[in-house]
């Protein structure tokens, strides 16, 4: 995973505070699913076309939703393409237009939220 230049003792003290089972768990969900997307990457393809699928096949222990937001948000700070990432999540995460005004407020949307409304 190709840290982002600056974030490089951000990311290890990220590494290093989370050693319970739910924090590794979360974090080598992060690096996993950013080194498929950057093998999917190299070969010219872009986060909005990988990002949902290289997710789902990055999850071999069973991530939760707040799982998924935590690695969104480590890779949003952290990783060389964050950023693309962080405006892909929040746009496929939206409701209404909150995507948006969290692409324009540097934010990151909680997946784990629950919808009871009707539409």
């Amino acid at each position: 995973m190709k840290i982002q230049k600056g974030q490089e003792k951000d990311f290890e003290k990220c590494v290093e505070v989370n050693q319970s089972s739910y924090g590794k768990a979360t974090v080598d969900y992060a690096i996993a699913w950013a080194e498929m997307m950057e093998k999917q990457m190299a070969e010219g393809k872009a986060i909005a076309d990988i990002a949902k699928q290289t997710g789902h096949d990055a999850d071999t222990e069973g991530i939760t939703g707040f799982m998924y937001g935590c690695a969104v948000n480590i890779l949003a700070k952290c990783w060389e393409h964050g950023e693309e990432l962080r405006k892909w999540h929040n746009l496929d995460t939206q409701i209404g237009d909150e995507g948006k005004k969290a692409n324009e407020s540097g934010g990151v949307l909680n997946p784990a939220l629950l919808n009871m409304g009707t539409k």
